[in-house]
């Protein structure tokens, strides 16, 4: 059965049965009647021809920066379950970390008539800029917060900022910081920031001793080599991430350090590690799937909004700091 048949049989015009199809204006009248023979001859819809006729596909993209991390799979998680429900399915792109291969994933979506794209953790370029610009595909951001942009993201400072307040209760006195590049305005930037604002707190100098770590183990582990070596006094070590932390407890361990009694470790993201290592790792837990559940809502909402005026979407999601053991 074709369109064609398919309007004869409801009593419509074609035009209608399309509107019907398409998400497009319909009497509350013909939608019924055209529910109803939909209903009763299971007629579906050619894919190839409607996505010829609305330049767009059930597809909606989904651009992460790796695939070995807690967050991402949280996140994906989140924005996949959605987007099912709704009818639309996953495709994955992986950038690793590199800026280039991430616009290119965002043009191949655009280029392939994808609905949408939802894009992780990234790092606002020059390129990615202009991309967003344009605004030739839908685009939400998750985990970032860029001007201008539907976005979702956590507050990254106001974490960082309670997790210094609680080492800083403890008594210490001569911490140092494990961060990331400050081009990740999220990890990188807004967490340094929130450590430095605690200190100022304490009435401590916020230009504290700190080192620059991959996202990786191995990175927070070679960051607190070199802070030991220029810092041996040190008794608090704040880091960005919970891979940094288990890094830094590695090397403080091999360097005969004490932990929690000498020194004390806080990381970011509660990964299931923190609750199994010794010490239990003190950190701030992020809702990644309800990033990811909520970035999939807003997506949806920009295919289906008729209002192109209507204000742009940013919604901040809050955090739990996990005090264990290690502070």
């Amino acid at each position: 059965m074709n369109m064609k048949e398919l309007a004869k049989l409801a009593g419509v015009s074609p035009a209608a049965v399309s509107r019907y199809l398409n998400g497009g204006p319909l009497s509350e009248e013909k939608r019924r009647i055209i529910r109803a023979a939909v209903e009763k001859t299971g007629y579906q819809p050619d894919p190839a021809a409607q996505m010829l006729r609305t330049r767009s596909t059930d597809v909606v993209g989904l651009v992460v920066p790796k695939l070995d991390s807690e967050s991402v799979s949280r996140l994906a998680a989140g924005a996949s379950e959605l987007l099912a429900e709704a009818g639309y399915a996953c495709q994955l792109g992986v950038s690793g970390n590199d800026p280039e291969k991430e616009l290119a994933f965002l043009q191949l979506f655009q280029n392939r008539s994808a609905a949408g794209v939802i894009l992780m953790g990234t790092v606002m370029t020059p390129g990615l800029e202009s991309f967003l610009r344009r605004g030739a595909l839908p685009v939400v951001v998750a985990g970032q917060r860029f001007r201008g942009v539907p976005c979702v993201y956590h507050d990254d400072y106001g974490a960082a900022l309670e997790l210094t307040r609680l080492v800083m209760a403890r008594g210490r006195r001569r911490p140092v910081y494990i961060g990331a590049i400050e081009q990740d305005a999220a990890a990188g930037l807004a967490r340094r920031r929130g450590v430095q604002a605690g200190l100022r707190e304490a009435g401590l100098d916020p230009e504290l001793p700190r080192e620059i770590s991959s996202f990786e183990i191995e990175g927070g582990r070679a960051a607190m080599e070199r802070l030991l070596a220029r810092v041996p006094e040190l008794d608090a070590v704040l880091c960005a991430t919970d891979r940094m932390a288990f890094g830094a407890m590695q090397a403080l361990r091999e360097a005969g350090r004490r932990l929690p009694e000498e020194v004390s470790v806080t990381g970011m993201g509660d990964s299931w590690g923190g609750e199994h290592i010794r010490p239990h790792l003190t950190t701030a837990r992020f809702y990644y799937k309800t990033c990811g559940e909520t970035a999939a809502r807003l997506l949806i909402e920009s295919l289906t909004e008729r209002d192109r005026s209507a204000p742009v979407q940013q919604v901040e999601l809050s955090y739990t700091i996990q005090e264990r053991d290690s502070v």
